[in-house]
């Protein structure tokens, strides 16, 4: 075995079992990284210098070939509802046939941590077939400084092999594609799936089963703070526009997808973005547009032009096109990726059915009981399949990556916010004059104007109406933004369409809620939302 890069004996990758006739590339930088990918044809070069690669088939995570290794550890702790189950033999035989596999391979090895605060970090050390890979999980976590390398120990290890098979009758899995992870020995393996999104989604579902044995909430929420220490936290699926609402040029950039909230207020998760661009411009995104032009950035399944241009209103490939860039890519990210606790928080929702308004305010009770629903859209290209959005209800807006049972995340999520007194807001970013098909998408300036409004205060002394169906106060008025679509029944033109499909959101959100309600109290219960007639 060749290791190239190589700082300490501790880096080596025999720790883990494995080893090579090919070369061993540890912690190589940018530069470094773009020359590996592309003498390997894993990647090519846009005209403004970031790197372009294809995932293949995989243009989105895979959440059916997950699994979980049920244990004795994890056999009560583990919420099996949402989590598939492979057997520690299962597993072994997994990782004795990723060691066989790797034999021959070309690695390269990122040391990283997951978390920003230093009491309650997770060093990670990353193992990967691609090149590219290795950059894009590089941009994405935290980098350590050089001097912490040469002591560096990993609590959590990803080995990630595109190329590898995973077998049914073999290793338990679904197809030959295997997202397998080990919580008690924090050991991720990722095969037959080139979307480099997975690893940075494995180190979130780590740290989302080992924070709250802290009493820590890890939150699938992008976050920003403003001149004033006013930190605001966005809960949301993918294309929810956690990315987009949270880079506010007014306010500092915590981070755009994975937080935890502590005792020291909130921290980020990790180092980088990971930003959709199916439609991204300068107009609309000048700062993340602007990370696509430049060198360091990862761009994945984005089309280029015949002179290298990246198109982003091709989606040929996926409507899941990603950029992958440091947080320092943005002008008014954090330094730090820390914040006070939350004087706000919304909760995004994509809603498909045209329902829902832009905006609403909501109780401690109601925003309990949205955040256990976690209500939005599927978007087209997120996951391997969805063509088209798809409503759906991902608890905590990310069940996913979620291995606790979601009343253990609510209960904390609950008791920080009657600590702290964080104001709640809802906020559609989904369809307004009728349903995906017909209306149109919210219009984003609308939605930035009353997100200024919520957290600069001023949206708190308006005049609010209460929303018949779903309970929760909605403004009636507010500067900047067409009153009409503040009421979404009057930007209908068929008044009884809206009302059936209003009936029929209502309808799924009580029958999604029936199996949280013997864990939540009244008062969340009594938060759930009702059919007009009902509610008059």
């Amino acid at each position: 075995m060749s290791e190239v890069g190589k700082r300490n004996p501790a880096c080596a990758i025999d720790r883990i079992g494995l080893s090579t006739s090919g070369m061993v590339r540890y912690n190589f930088g940018a530069a470094a990284l773009y020359e590996e990918s592309i003498r390997r044809g894993e990647a090519r070069l846009t005209a403004q210098g970031a790197l372009v690669a294809e995932t293949g088939q995989h243009t989105g995570r895979s959440p059916k070939d997950k699994f979980v290794v049920r244990d004795g550890a994890t056999e009560a702790e583990v919420w099996w509802d949402n989590n598939k189950a492979i057997s520690p033999v299962q597993f072994e035989t997994l990782l004795a046939d990723f060691r066989a596999h790797a034999a021959d391979k070309d690695l390269y090895v990122q040391d990283l941590v997951g978390g920003a605060d230093a009491e309650l970090k997770l060093p990670t050390r990353v193992i990967t077939e691609f090149a590219w890979h290795s950059l894009f999980i590089r941009n994405l976590l935290i980098r350590p400084d050089r001097a912490e390398l040469d002591t560096f120990e990993p609590e959590m290890t990803i080995i990630d092999l595109p190329s590898f098979r995973a077998d049914p009758a073999r290793h338990g899995s679904r197809t030959e594609t295997i997202i397998a992870v080990d919580l008690t020995r924090k050991i991720v393996l990722i095969g037959g799936t080139s979307y480099a999104g997975e690893m940075k989604k494995s180190v979130f579902t780590m740290l989302n089963y080992l924070l709250p044995q802290k009493a820590v909430m890890p939150m699938h929420c992008s976050a920003n703070e403003g001149p004033a220490g006013d930190a605001a936290i966005f809960f949301g699926l993918s294309g929810t526009g956690k990315t987009t609402l949270s880079a506010d040029p007014s306010r500092t950039l915590i981070g755009d997808d994975e937080h935890g909230w502590g005792p020291h207020g909130i921290f980020n998760f990790e180092g980088g973005c990971y930003a959709k661009t199916i439609r991204l411009s300068a107009e609309a995104e000048p700062e993340i547009f602007a990370t696509t032009q430049r060198f360091g950035t990862v761009l994945e399944n984005v089309v280029l032009d015949a002179d290298g241009v990246p198109d982003f209103n091709d989606g040929r490939l996926t409507e899941n096109t990603r950029c992958a860039y440091p947080l320092d890519f943005i002008p008014n990210a954090s330094k730090t990726g820390r914040a006070n606790h939350p004087a706000n928080i919304i909760m995004l929702t994509a809603d498909a059915f045209g329902v829902m308004p832009p905006i609403a305010r909501l109780t401690p009770a109601q925003a309990m009981y949205h955040f256990l629903s976690g209500y939005t859209a599927k978007v087209a290209g997120t996951e391997k399949g969805v063509t088209e959005p798809e409503a759906t209800f991902s608890t905590c807006f990310g069940a996913p990556f979620m291995p606790r049972h979601p009343s253990e995340y609510g209960n904390l999520l609950r008791e920080l916010i009657a600590l702290l007194g964080a104001d709640c807001w809802l906020v559609n970013t989904g369809w307004t004059g009728g349903a995906y098909g017909t209306g149109k998408r919210m219009p984003i300036k609308a939605t930035r104007a009353l997100l200024a409004a919520a957290l600069d205060g001023s949206l708190k002394t308006g005049a609010f109406r209460r929303d018949a169906n779903f309970g929760f106060e909605v403004p009636v008025s507010v500067p900047g933004v067409d009153g009409a679509i503040l009421d979404p029944r009057s930007t209908w033109a068929d008044k009884a369409a809206y009302d059936r499909q209003a009936a029929r959101l209502v309808g799924m959100f009580a029958v999604n809620f029936e199996k949280f309600e013997p864990h939540v109290d009244a008062a969340v219960v009594g938060a759930a939302p009702r059919l007009q007639e009902a509610a008059e």
